[in-house]
This record gives structure tokens, sequence and C-alpha cells, in this order.
């Protein structure tokens, strides 16, 4: 990083810092701080502001995102000030592994490495696969013929394997997965866990749970999935598989009066769970995957010991029975057992979702079937492929009420003679209210995605703007600035003109980290010029993020959950988007596509 400025180190490096120093104290056998470093790693991951530059502007912002503290912020400013955290190159020297390369073979996690530096100086992939080719590694204590075996099978895939899918390559594979085990005579109920029921834009891997009263035949039905390529291990009622395109999916199958108790655990986050633990053992209940216990006397229930914080270890015995069961069968029952409601998944972060549960003030949120229309969608006049009647028919088709056509006009950012001029808008705002004419059962809106430059100006001229029904404005260059741009976004939501700020960061998820911008000015501007933040339902956007949508929620702002669909088939992405807003705590009042057609064109007017 010393090659470059400093302050435009993006939030995923910074992440990918601390989740690197995580990985390495814990191959050290370092307690504790492992776990803290991930903790920072995940929010600094979701901040919809550049942390680097919030260092340079604002340190004591920087302490408050949730998990940083003190220490944490000290090294991102030494990061920004320096290009590298001193702490860090000695644990590199310390232990010269390549980590990140390493622990993407199956079975090999950070202790993994550390146990095979130490005995065989392994480093490298080329070093693990010539050490299992020479059977070195079976003889390491510990390991055995198996595990190199398993070693060697995998080696080539973490070659080329990326460490996260985008959700929306990774929650079709899960919809289809749950789809065919419910079928099967032997699963009771099932449903995913982890990162992907809590709608996170990325995931490492998918977590499926299945109740069960055979759970070898639960197994079978799950190895024996077409979907299914490789099974890496397969139990009485566990098991582990790599799907066809790569994806890694663990199954775990649980009693059928413990799915709720397992669900709850396994959806996590893991910070959540830890508050919800503590808050039980203040009651003296005791939670874990097995169900809610109210705790004996002598059992743990006092102040919980020193890792009253920590969650239980699951494969632990002692941890099935502290005392009388009260909950477990269902999930709602493992928050009923703590005096809270049942907490929707997409808010389990550790963001006040448990204190707003105590206080009552949980949101209502946004859901699949609430949004009525599209209001950012493209055809063949720029770079889609339906021409409007057939785009204003498929979204019919799919139960809208209303469309949006809001094809790309020139500008910065656009190649290949992909936009629209002046003249062809006026042109396609002939064509577009000719298709709303002949429709009954759709309204179709001319509109325009036009291009916000470097200093908020559009791309599209005042008059053809005030004469369209929908401007959807949004940045397409200049995305890798690292200053705040919320000054460029603003200038954009005054405009009398506009009606959505279109995927607001510019973002690409894994590609291209997008703009800084701090959620709550661009949300406050768009409350006061009756603009809508929109939340890309793209699976490679999702931009705004969950993490933004709240604070320009909170202070006002409307939303859009709008698909920027290309094809038809697209419109059904919206799905990602609404629970990306749900991840924002965005109800069904905050979403402008969420209301009937009349109430739409009042906002748009």
């Amino acid at each position: 990083m010393t090659d470059r400025d400093p302050a435009t180190i993006t939030n995923d490096e910074l992440a990918g810092l601390f989740e690197e120093m995580a990985d390495l104290l814990e191959a050290q056998d370092v307690e504790y701080k492992p776990r803290a470093y991930r903790r920072a790693a995940e929010n600094v991951r979701e901040q919809p502001v550049r942390v680097a530059t919030l260092a340079v502007e604002d340190r004591e912002a920087v302490e408050e995102i949730e998990g940083v503290g003190d220490a944490i912020a000290a090294k991102i400013a030494e990061c920004v000030e320096t290009g590298e955290i001193e702490e860090l190159e000695e644990q590199r020297e310390r232990l010269p592994v390549e980590m990140d390369a390493l622990t993407r073979v199956e079975g090999v996690g950070p202790k993994t490495v550390g146990t095979l530096y130490e005995a065989l100086g392994i480093r490298t992939l080329d070093d693990l696969e010539a050490a299992a080719e020479a059977g070195e590694i079976q003889e390491v204590r510990g390991f055995g013929a198996k595990t190199e075996g398993n070693i060697l099978e995998n080696l080539q895939f973490a070659r080329t394997a990326a460490e996260r899918s985008l959700l929306g390559e990774a929650r079709p594979l899960a919809d289809a997965l749950l789809a065919r085990l419910r079928e099967h005579d032997a699963v009771e109920r099932c449903d995913v866990g982890g990162s992907i029921r809590r709608w996170r834009p990325t995931v490492g891997d998918l977590d499926v749970l299945v109740a069960s009263t055979d759970p070898p035949e639960a197994v079978e039905a799950f190895t024996g999935d077409p979907r299914v390529e490789t099974v890496i291990e397969a139990g009485t009622s566990k098991a582990a598989a790599r799907s066809r395109d790569g994806i890694r999916v663990d199954l775990r199958v649980v009693e059928p009066d413990q799915f709720g108790s397992a669900l709850q655990y396994f959806t996590g986050s893991k910070d959540h769970n830890v508050r919800l633990r503590t808050r039980a053992l203040d009651r003296r209940i005791s939670l874990n995957e097995y169900g809610a216990f109210e705790v004996d006397d002598g059992g743990d229930g006092g102040d919980g010991g020193s890792d009253a914080g920590e969650p239980e270890d699951p494969d632990a015995e002692d941890v099935r029975e502290r005392g009388t069961r009260i909950a477990g069968e269902t999930e709602a029952s493992m928050y009923e057992a703590v005096g809270l409601p049942p907490i929707p998944p997409e808010l389990r972060e550790d963001r006040g979702e448990i204190d707003a549960a105590e206080a009552g003030d949980l949101p209502d949120l946004v859901g699949e079937g609430d949004p009525r229309g599209d209001l950012h969608t493209h055809t063949r006049w720029s770079d889609g492929e339906p021409t409007i009647r057939e785009s204003a028919e498929a979204a019919a088709e799919f139960g809208h009420d209303y469309l949006a056509v809001t094809d790309h006009a020139t500008g910065p950012g656009m190649v290949g003679g992909v936009g629209l001029d002046d003249e062809e808008l006026r042109e396609q705002m002939v064509a577009v209210r000719e298709v709303d004419d002949d429709l009954d059962d759709v309204a179709v809106f001319a509109g325009v995605e036009a291009n916000v430059d470097a200093g908020g100006d559009l791309s599209v001229a005042d008059d053809v703007l005030a004469d369209l029904d929908v401007v959807v404005a949004s940045p397409h260059s200049g995305l890798d600035a690292a200053d705040d741009a919320s000054d460029r976004l603003v200038r954009a939501i005054e405009h009398p003109s506009v009606d959505v700020l279109g995927h607001p960061t510019g973002r690409l998820l894994g590609r291209r980290s997008g703009l800084t911008i701090d959620p709550e000015r661009l949300g406050r501007a768009a409350a006061d010029h009756g603009v809508a933040l929109e939340v890309n339902a793209n699976p490679s956007r999702l931009d705004l993020s969950g993490a933004a949508v709240k604070p320009a929620v909170e202070a006002g702002a409307p939303v859009a959950v709008n698909t920027d669909a290309h094809r038809p088939s697209e419109f059904a992405n919206v799905r990602y988007g609404v629970h990306t807003a749900r991840r924002g705590w965005a109800e069904p009042a905050d979403v402008v596509n969420a209301w009937p057609v009349d109430e739409l064109r009042d906002f748009l007017e």
C-alpha cells in the first residue's frame, strides 16, 4: 500500500487487513483478539463512508464504529498515515505464510496453517501441495492420511475459488436445495441459517438446517441432490458438500423439537447471539442450540463467569441441559424466553435491535410482496433487451401496477453509444406514452437515467428533464475518488426534476467499492427535496447497502427499491433489494414504489 495515497484505502482493504490479523493471531493460539478483529473487520466493511478518509477527518467518529474502539481506530489511523500497520507487519514476519490462499483449502483453518508452518515450514499453496504429495503432512501430530488426501483433493479448487459468493448467486442454490429437501419424507422442517438468512450481500458458504427423526435419511437426501458435485464429508447427522458452481454447503440435522433453537443459534450473527445470551444469563436462563433452560442453583446462571459473553461450544455435551427446558421448538420461543418479541433475521447484527425489541420499537419491515412497481428499468433503446411494450407487458405479468422506462442518457461513464441524447429522449417519450395509452393493467412512465458528473450536474437538458415523468440521477464516472462524494450527490438531489438518486455509491460487489458518502446527509437532502434514494436490487450492487439505508431513513429519506432491469427476468431481483432495505430497518411507508400509483404520481409531481 505504500505506493498509493493511504487515504484511498477502501473499506474492503481495511477489513481484509484486520481479518488477516485475526487469522495470524488465531494461528498462534492467541485468545479473544481474533474475534475482536473479525468483528471490527465486518463493521468496517459495511460502513457507507470510506473509513480511511474518516480517519483523517474525524478520528472520534472512527472510534464510534461498532467493534472498533480506541485500539483498532489507532491502527486504522496508522495505516492511513504510514501505509501499513506495524503490528500486522510483525505478525507477518513471525508467521510468513500466505494465509488467505492456504485457508481457502477445504479443512485448513488458521490453526492448521500455524501447525504446518511450525512442523514443515509450509508457507504457500505450492509448499502445501509438495508436502501432501510427499506424504509429510500425515506424519504431523494430529493429522493423518485421510486429512492429507482431503488437502490434495481440494488444492486445485482453492487455487481458483473466490472467498465469497454474491447473495444473488447463493440464494437461488439455497432455495433449490430447500425445495427438494422439503419434498422428502424424512424432512419435517428445513431452512438456511447464517449470513444468507440474514441476507448479507455476500456469503462465504451455505448453512442448511433440517429437522428430522431419521437423520441418516435426511443426510442421504442432501448428498443425493443433483446440485451437489462433491461430498466433502457425510455422517449420521451432518454433511458438507460443494455445489456444481463451487459453493460449499454445510448440513446439520437436529431433532424436531430443537429446530427453533438451532435455527436461532446458527442464524447468528455471533454478536447478536452473544448479546442475547448475556441477556438470558442475567435472567438465569441458558441459551444454546438445544433450547432455552432455566438455570438450576449451582449452574452458571449467576454472573456468567468470565466467558459470559461467549457462545457455548455447540459440541459440548454439558450445554444440552442445565435445568428445565422452557423453549426451543420454535425460534420465536427462544426470544420469548428472554422477554422479547421475535427479531427478524435481517436485523440480527447487534445494531440496536435487542434494545428496540425490548422497547417495543422494532420496525414493521417492508416485505417481498410490498413493491407495486419498478422505477428504474432499461429497454433496447439503450442497453436493455426488451422493447418498451415487452417490458411493460412483462411487468404487468410479474404483478406490477406501474413501470418506469429509464434508459441511459449520454454523458460521463457511458461508452459505446449506449446513451440517448436529448432528441432521442423526446422520441422515446412519445413511444412510452403510446404504450401507456394502449395498456390497461399497468401504468408506464417515461423516464431517463441521467448521469451525474463530478460536479453534480446532470447530462440531460433541463427542459427535457422537466417533461419526463421519472428522472433517475446516477453516478457512472469518477467512482474511485477517495474524497467524500456527498457534495456531488446532494447537488444532484437538489435538481428540481430529479425523483430518484440511482445506485448512489456506484459500487460493484467484489470489484469496486464505489463512492464514499454520508448517508445521513443524503437522507436529509432527499427528505428536503422529495427525492428517493435508490436501493438498487441488482445482486452485484445492492446499493444503497443496508448499513446506509438505516441512517438515511432515520433522516427522513424515502427509498426506492428498483431492479435496474435490463431484461424482464430481472424483475425478480426485487427480492434482494427488499431484504437489503429490511437490513436498513425500512418499512413499507418508506418505500415509494410500495405506494399505490396515485400516491406515487403525487410524489413524482
